[in-house]
């Protein structure tokens, strides 16, 4: 008799167990499926951006996060009816970000590469950019070749750092066999003001306005680029939801003006596509 009591207990504890097991591993597939649903139906958007990439998004001398993409991200939802969350983030972990639902959109500078739309899905491009190299003035470097064996800076995980690599043989060549990576542009651009580097290949948007602030009598842009580019906005793999209506509200904005009076308060001229 208590051999039988025995069994059915232990019969009646592993089908328990077994229960407890299935309904455990519900759990990750109901946090995935929530992570997967479109952002279209959420009332607020957190969008992830670099808070040192200027001008498009940076704080100002108050702490207050503004910049281009700022404005812009704000009109945006102000037209999707969203409610807007700036959210600064490491920007070598951005797709992580992404990924793991702690923002809902990459929105700073973020360049259409082949390798990042394998990651997420990209808005319509809303940017012209081009990886540009800027030297001191008094420079002795005059074209890209004279890169080698030279120190060159640049931002980790940007698509600076993408665009040279492309150049192998160019990349290989530099100082130390690929270029000095740095957490921002700024401290890139800090060291090559010190001369603890001999260049700095960024984004055109930056270096421009870096130079606006600093004297453009301090520096040299070469006249050869690391090729030209466009920025969008990052979402999440499989959104097109949200991607649509994205674009839809983005020409919504274009054709209302709204788009050129962004551009032309923070370049001077309408630059937006």
């Amino acid at each position: 008799m208590k051999k039988l009591v025995k069994k059915l207990f232990t019969i009646s504890f592993i089908g328990l167990l077994s229960l407890g097991l299935a309904a455990c591993s519900n759990t990750p597939d109901n946090t995935t499926s929530d992570k997967a649903s479109s952002i279209v139906d959420k009332d607020t958007w957190v969008i992830g951006l670099d808070d040192t990439f200027a001008p498009l998004g940076f704080r100002d001398i108050d702490g207050n996060l503004t910049g281009y993409d700022v404005d812009l991200a704000t009109a945006m939802c102000k037209k999707l009816g969203k409610e807007v969350t700036l959210q600064p983030i490491d920007w070598s972990m951005k797709e992580a970000e992404l990924s793991a639902g702690n923002i809902d959109l990459i929105w700073n500078g973020y360049t259409i590469t082949s390798e990042r739309k394998e990651k997420v899905d990209f808005s319509l491009p809303y940017l012209d950019n081009k990886q540009i190299v800027v030297v001191l003035a008094d420079s002795s470097i005059q074209s890209k070749a004279d890169l080698a064996g030279k120190k060159i800076g640049a931002q980790s995980e940007s698509s600076a750092v993408t665009a040279m690599e492309k150049e192998t043989e160019l990349y290989k060549s530099f100082d130390g066999g690929k270029a000095t990576t740095y957490e921002d542009n700024n401290q890139a651009l800090m060291d090559l003001d010190i001369g603890r580097i001999d260049a700095v290949v960024a984004d055109e948007v930056v270096i421009r306005y870096y130079i606006s602030l600093k004297g453009s009598d301090k520096y040299r842009i070469l006249d050869e680029d690391f090729g030209a580019e466009e920025y969008g906005v990052g979402f999440r793999k499989g959104d097109t939801s949200a991607v649509e209506a994205f674009n839809e509200a983005y020409n919504d904005l274009k054709e209302d003006g709204t788009l050129t009076a962004i551009s032309e308060k923070w370049f001077g001229s309408d630059v937006s596509k």
